[in-house]
């Protein structure tokens, strides 16, 4: 996906307190100090949330009128250019306790220890799942920092919070692996896609399509 990316607009305002992200990547390589967009959803230079590799870390960050208000960033590297990581993003801010509010699990293990770890407050409404354009493999703010890699099975949750075992599960040799088919409540801007080869086309029954751009996919 190094020079194609993906992008839709939700047609209406939906739940923007809870809501999961599960995709699985696969790095095609790994440049010191570049970005590499996993998804974004932007209003504005000030309003955004999103979440990338840098520095071959993952980091997470959603802003709101110009601050801060959720921020991660792992202490852990991802330079493995021949595994795929799944990577499960679940925003819940209606949660009493804090550190439950913005959880991140890689290969279906919650991820605890970051260099920054900012939590939104309690019930705070965030960029997603606003009538802003959702872009996944690019930083759709500066149209830049392409995802250099591939992606599969993208998941979107709209009003509830998964953990990773919704979307993966162990074998008996102990590998993570996909779920082909997970038995999730998708919500009304919810969707599932990149199930099987290049198809963009919603498999989770919303018709919530997306658009391919920059190239061929």
């Amino acid at each position: 996906m190094a020079n194609t990316y993906l992008t839709r607009t939700p047609g209406s305002e939906t739940n923007r307190k809870t809501w999961t992200f599960s995709a699985w990547v696969k790095r095609s390589s790994v440049p010191s100090g570049a970005g590499n967009q996993i998804w974004q959803i932007t209003a504005d230079a000030n309003n955004y949330i999103k979440l990338y590799f840098y520095d071959n870390k993952i980091y997470w960050r959603s802003l709101i009128a110009g601050s801060n208000n959720g921020y991660k960033v792992t202490n852990r590297l991802f330079r493995d250019t021949s595994a795929w990581y799944h990577i499960v993003s679940t925003f819940d801010s209606t949660q009493a306790t804090a550190g439950d509010r913005m959880k991140l699990y890689i290969n279906g293990v919650q991820e605890t220890s970051f260099s920054t770890d900012l939590n939104p407050g309690l019930n705070l409404n965030s960029t997603m799942n606003t009538t802003n354009p959702l872009a996944i493999g690019i930083d759709n703010l500066n149209s830049l920092s392409y995802f250099d890699g591939s992606m599969s099975h993208i998941h979107f949750i709209d009003g509830t919070a998964y953990d990773a075992t919704a979307f993966g599960e162990y074998d008996a040799n102990g590998v993570w692996k996909i779920k082909t088919s997970p038995s999730v409540t998708y919500g009304t801007n919810g969707f599932f896609i990149l199930k099987d080869g290049n198809s963009v086309t919603d498999q989770s029954g919303n018709s919530n399509n997306f658009t391919v751009g920059g190239g061929t996919l």
